[in-house]
């Protein structure tokens, strides 16, 4: 038989800092995800994805927010005002 499931989880640690969660719907072949993830820079990663037999894997990247640096921090261009915000989006081959 075909495979079915569907989950999802999140963390809030006002202690630690630790913010994140995840989710994830499988319908036999077609899978459908995604997950936040705040980085140590004060950003949040945010990846939503998809696989299926027909088109593969395929991923979408999205950073949001501004880089916290401490006050010391240059990066490798000199760039004082710190954070790059990116979308990517990635292609893999289906059970490879």
């Amino acid at each position: 038989g075909s495979v079915h499931y569907k989950f999802e989880y999140r963390v809030s640690d006002p202690h630690t800092g630790d913010e994140k969660s995840q989710f994830e719907h499988r319908d036999g072949k077609q899978v459908k995800g995604g997950y936040t993830l705040k980085e140590a820079d004060g950003t949040t990663r945010i990846v939503e994805y998809e696989s299926d037999p027909h088109d593969g894997f395929n991923a979408v990247v999205k950073r949001i927010g501004h880089a916290q640096h401490p006050a010391h921090y240059k990066n490798e261009e000199g760039d004082k005002h710190g954070g790059t915000s990116y979308i990517g989006i990635t292609h893999y081959g289906y059970g490879h």
